[in-house]
């Protein structure tokens, strides 16, 4: 993963990233154990703050967690995101 895959970390602080991403998270149909673990790892992310170790560990750590079809659908999800902030 590279930094700002899924969007410009360094603007969403707290809830805004927070809430992007659980908008992509219902978008992809998980499971619940898949659920429960993508929360976990995305508020360590939170809690890690925004460095690009921090990025490509979280990314590592989602890709770990979802089938090939849902990281490729998270990856989409993420870079509509990204195109969003680059627009507003």
């Amino acid at each position: 993963m590279f930094a700002g895959e899924h969007g410009d970390c360094t603007k969403k602080v707290g809830n805004e990233a927070k809430a992007a991403c659980t908008v992509s998270f219902a978008s992809l149909n998980l499971t619940p154990e898949q659920k429960t673990k993508m929360e976990a790892v995305m508020s360590e992310h939170q809690k890690a703050g925004c460095t690009e170790a921090s990025e490509a560990k979280y990314m590592k750590e989602v890709e770990g967690i979802l089938t090939a079809e849902q990281y490729a659908k998270f990856k989409a999800e993420c870079k509509k995101g990204e195109n969003k902030d680059a627009q507003a």
